[in-house]
């Protein structure tokens, strides 16, 4: 993202943390969890608070089962108020998990929450230690002594608060997009919903029926679409993509480009008279190529906006200048070839990120002859040819002849759990639609004989495994449990043999059938891809989304005020799309309901009289948070503290120095340093005499 101006410049200085209580002589209490057996099982806790009541400058160091628990915080709190603790230690798990938690208990005992140092002795040391207990005892204690050592040096830190705005914006406009949109605008906020398509509706609008209930997938979500485009609170920006993202938290500023239709949205009324005067038919992309469309279009019967698109690559007037067809057509004059893009800035608080998926494209030149035989189609392709409002009225049929198929064999796995290609992971939904597209062809033609290849079935939600033992069992398709290895197709009768192990049978089979369906799985859309580096968006190892935390913050994002939602974060159905759309419009609810946010205080700051300029530190954060301004002092970089995460890329590669990231200062990584090697002597950091092991090194 883009810098906006200095926060200084945007927003009142909040209210300020209550100092630290005699904060230039450390007064340490230290805490050490059990956390039931996650640590007292290989770490002795005894031996670690035993040590820490030895260092100087430790008034008081104690032992907790739970930590975390009420009666664990409240003994902090009691032993900060009778000793005078000025810092505090907690030895336990993660920072990630319970700093928050700790920050807010010795705020209650009456401490600035930043004068906490949290030592992890769980994840870092009991849990991958557990078969050298001596061993991971002593790191414990060396860790703990660390810990002490940092805490010396902490200073108070003052978090501060920037106003809301009271609106948000949903990229992407399918069944999770919707959703989110529609929840916030009933809670009453501003909503702009921004989709690259000409209308809403998403992948799922493209579906026949929804397993495991056989609901129709359009007459699910029509009402949804209609409910988007009607609602007071809602801005639709349809055929538009988001081009540049600045700002922070609570104030975002956003550009979108609003893509010329060659019609006004204002005047077209959907009646289609343009489109039955256009000569022009080309392959229909929203039913896969199956289909034929117009060069100006709506992508199908029910489409939010119900508003026709000109095809500028295929139109003959942008080709030649010739036809002017659709024009002379319209009655409403809606039609306007010398339309231009157009600019939208928009300001909001919240970002909701619903950029859905991609179906994965077999390889060109594969083993399962995607490309080569025409009677080997996906899943998706098979969702069009099914459906009532589909290019073939919802009759199946093979692509060589349109006639109708009496042998039909689905290919499980294409496109995921495969390390070739990079998909590691199961895309979830592949089995289920296999054996809902199997029901639906067995009730239109109960003759049809169909079999099901795949490794293992993942039958996993609410209904599934019923839907799972009812194809069997009721509508008789068969399962084999191999992964064909070849496919080969008779040249006069476009049949295709399937040669594969059974590996519950231990034997080799070939067998021949009129259709291939190959359940390609999901995938990161290319839309993802570009959204992410305009928002600054870590990724997870399978291309997808990377969320805050995976249990405690699955709608999160490492930058704050942006969530996921649906497919953008990882392959899921529809119910748990929907769901993880409610979570993330409930996120951004927290926030701009409360008007103001607070700034975490742990960023990095800039001596400008070190600084020379030289942008290096702009190149390298990975949240646009530093950039270069002129000052009295000439060029220098400023950090721009809503954005700043506190990592300390910028720190690192600073080549004069110029750059300290608060709580992680050279002094105070100095002093762990020294703690590791010597310990310490009294409380002013300095090395006592090496050990032996410091000696050796």
């Amino acid at each position: 993202m883009s810098s906006p101006e200095p926060l200084e410049e945007r927003a009142p200085e909040g209210p300020k943390t209550p100092p630290a209580k005699d904060s230039m002589t450390p007064r340490i209490g230290v805490f050490v969890c059990h956390c039931g057996s996650n640590i007292a099982g290989t770490v002795d806790v005894s031996k670690v608070r035993e040590a820490a009541e030895k260092v100087p400058g430790v008034v008081v160091a104690k032992e907790n089962k739970y930590t975390c628990s009420d009666l664990g915080q409240e003994e902090i709190i009691k032993a900060v108020k009778e000793n005078d603790v000025n810092r505090v230690v907690v030895a336990a798990c993660s920072p990630r998990m319970h700093e928050p938690t700790f920050r807010s208990c010795i705020q209650e005992a009456g401490l600035n929450p930043y004068m906490l140092q949290m030592v992890n002795v769980r994840e870092q040391c009991s849990w991958v230690h557990s078969k050298e207990k001596d061993r991971a005892t002593e790191k414990a204690v060396d860790l703990v002594r660390m810990g002490i050592a940092k805490a010396e040096k902490l200073v108070p830190l003052e978090a501060r608060e920037v106003p809301v705005e009271q609106s948000s914006l949903v990229i992407g406009g399918g069944v999770a997009g919707i959703q989110a949109a529609l929840d916030l605008a009933q809670m009453g906020f501003k909503v702009f919903v921004v989709e690259s398509e000409p209308s809403i509706g998403g992948r799922m609008a493209q579906l026949d029926k929804t397993f495991p209930t056989g609901d129709c997938a359009i007459c699910i979500l029509a009402p949804k679409m209609v409910e988007l485009a009607r609602h007071p609170n809602i801005t639709l920006l349809s055929y538009s993509e988001v081009e540049d993202v600045s700002g922070f938290i609570g104030n975002y500023s956003v550009k979108v480009r609003r893509k010329a239709r060659y019609v006004v949205e204002d005047k077209c009324v959907g009646c289609g008279v343009c489109a039955d005067a256009c000569p022009v038919k080309v392959d229909n992309k929203f039913d896969m190529g199956f289909g034929k469309r117009k060069a100006i279009y709506v992508p199908f019967p029910q489409a939010v906006p119900l508003k026709y698109t000109i095809d500028k690559d295929n139109c003959i007037h942008f080709k030649t200048g010739k036809c002017k067809a659709c024009l002379k057509a319209c009655a409403n004059e809606a039609i306007d070839h010398e339309m231009e893009d157009e600019m939208v800035e928009l300001k909001v608080g919240t970002i909701i990120c619903a950029t859905g998926f991609d179906i994965y494209v077999p390889m060109k030149r594969g083993v399962y002859k995607y490309w080569e035989y025409q009677n080997v189609i996906t899943g998706l392709e098979l969702e069009r040819l099914l459906n009532a409002s589909g290019p073939t009225g919802g009759h199946l049929i093979r692509p060589s002849d349109g006639e109708s198929p009496k042998r039909v064999a689905f290919i499980q796995c294409v496109g995921s759990r495969n390390k070739k290609i990079g998909n590691d992971y199961c895309s979830r939904v592949c089995c289920m639609y296999s054996m809902k597209n199997a029901q639906i062809i067995k009730e239109h033609e109960p003759d049809t004989e169909i079999a099901v290849y795949y490794n293992d079935i993942r039958a996993f939600g609410k209904g599934f495994e019923e839907l799972y033992h009812r194809v069997r069992e009721e509508y008789g398709i068969e399962f084999i449990r191999g992964r064909p290895a070849k496919l080969s197709e008779d040249s006069e009768t476009n049949s295709i043999t399937i040669r594969a192990e059974e590996t519950l049978l231990n034997k080799i089979t070939e067998r021949e059938f009129d259709l291939i369906v190959l359940s390609t799985g999901l995938q990161p859309s290319e839309g993802s891809k570009r959204i992410g580096k305009i928002l600054s968006l870590s990724l997870s190892p399978d291309g997808f989304f990377q969320e805050a935390h995976p249990k405690l913050r699955p709608v999160d994002t490492a930058v704050d005020g942006i969530y996921l939602a649906g497919c953008a974060q990882g392959p899921k159905d529809i119910p748990d799309s929907v769901a993880q759309a409610k979570a993330a419009a409930a996120s951004a609810a927290s926030i701009m309901a409360g008007k103001k946010v607070k700034i975490e205080p742990l960023t990095a700051s800039i001596n400008e009289e070190l600084c020379i300029g030289c942008g290096l530190c702009v190149e390298m954060c990975p949240y646009g948070a530093p950039e270069i301004v002129e000052t009295d002092n000439g060029t220098k970089a400023k950090v721009v503290e809503a954005l700043c995460h506190g990592c300390g890329t910028c720190v690192a590669a600073c080549p004069q120095k110029a750059i300290t990231a608060n709580q992680f200062t050279d002094e105070q990584i100095a002093s762990e340093i020294v703690s590791a090697l010597g310990g310490m002597e009294g409380t002013n950091g300095k090395a006592r005499k090496p050990a032996k092991k410091a000696e050796e090194a």
